[in-house]
């Protein structure tokens, strides 16, 4: 569905030089868990995985309107490429999930999708403090003590939800390891 040129814009922008944690390497992370979600059809997996490839495509910590953006560009290139509009409407509307990570309980891509993108949270330990490490690198515009402050309060959000993981699968796989890592951060970030 994406064409190599496409593919190509999309690597150059993961690539970009302020980003440390939405790289390609989340992308491929997350690419990884679509392919294995063999419980959901092949055109389901494929929404999943153009959806994965746009979802950060923009990405500018001092900017609130990454996933708008994000998803614009999606549109812009899917039409280009001829996709129909169904399937562009349904790429647009997960990128979109990814801003609040909300998802309504009958909506099951959905919530595969969002949960996929949050699954870092449920990484080993050290894999996740490369990440949280990464995203303080990402927002190192951001003054210390107003950082410390802002991302204990997103993570205690992250903590207050019940369950983290809309996903019933990736909540059996990520809940438990997600919940102590995010208060293990909060932790530090508190001290």
């Amino acid at each position: 569905m994406i064409s190599g040129a496409v593919r190509n814009e999309l690597i150059a922008r993961y690539g970009e030089p302020h980003r440390r944690y939405h790289t390609m390497t989340h992308i491929e992370d997350c690419l990884a868990q679509v392919t294995a979600s063999t419980d959901f059809s092949d055109e389901q997996r494929r929404l999943m995985e153009v959806a994965i490839w746009f979802h950060d495509a923009v990405y500018d910590a001092t900017r609130h309107d990454n996933e708008a953006e994000s998803a614009r560009l999606a549109v812009e290139r899917l039409k280009a490429e001829g996709a129909n509009q169904t399937f562009i409407d349904e790429v647009s509307r997960l990128i979109m999930l990814t801003a609040g990570h909300f998802v309504e309980p009958d909506d099951a891509i959905g919530a595969r999708l969002v949960s996929i993108d949050l699954s870092i949270l449920g990484a080993e330990p050290e894999r996740y403090d490369t990440y949280a490490a990464a995203i303080r690198h990402e927002y190192g515009h951001v003054p210390e003590p107003l950082y410390r402050a802002g991302r204990a309060a997103i993570l205690s959000r992250f903590l207050e939800s019940e369950p983290l993981f809309a996903d019933p699968i990736l909540a059996r796989r990520y809940e438990t390891r997600a919940r102590a890592n995010l208060a293990r951060e909060i932790t530090s970030l508190t001290a």
